[in-house]
């Protein structure tokens, strides 16, 4: 029993040495969340879903004539447009680009783009109509928007309203 228990304390110890490597990476935290947050969406539930991590920060813009235009080049740059969700209470486009675009996006006089920490609630899979939030464009695994086309796009056709004041407003923000 002697030989089991110096084993086991031996293996105690190797545990204990490996420290911080043996705890979860920070990026895998939340990945229960993520996955469930998925599956609703995939199960043809509407589901509010935090934007970065390793899913996709949003563009805001107008769901009007111009952003509409700016969607039909989308169409030509990639071969059919990216994910994009339309608002219609608040007229507004949510364009889904990869994560990390928010801590690159220039500033636009015509889009916003947001990522970690602000949620943004995606329709079932099948919402293609109104009421609430529905797919313009629907998401592909494979793809989302590419920020820099985009970001040309929009400043070509300019879409109104801007969603500045409204998203500072939403959001709290004052100046």
């Amino acid at each position: 029993m002697t030989a089991t228990a110096t084993s086991a304390e031996e293996m105690w110890r190797l545990v204990e040495s490996a420290g911080t490597g043996r705890e979860p990476a920070a990026d895998m935290a939340d990945l229960a969340d993520v996955i469930r947050t998925l599956l609703a969406v995939e199960a043809r539930r509407d589901t509010r879903v935090r934007l970065g991590n390793n899913l996709f920060d949003v563009v805001i813009t107008s769901s009007g004539v111009q952003a509409r235009a700016a969607v039909a080049v989308m169409d030509q740059v990639q071969g059919g447009c990216g994910p994009v969700v339309v608002d219609p209470e608040s007229g507004w486009f949510y364009w889904l680009v990869p994560p990390g675009s928010s801590a690159r996006w220039e500033p636009h006089t015509h889009a916003v783009c947001l990522g970690a920490p602000h949620t943004i609630m995606l329709p079932s899979l099948n919402r293609r109509v109104p009421p609430g939030p529905y797919w313009f464009r629907q998401s592909a695994s494979d793809r989302l928007v590419p920020p820099g086309p985009l970001w040309d796009a929009l400043a070509r056709f300019q879409p109104e309203p801007t969603p500045h004041a409204a998203l500072a407003a939403r959001l709290g923000i004052t100046t």
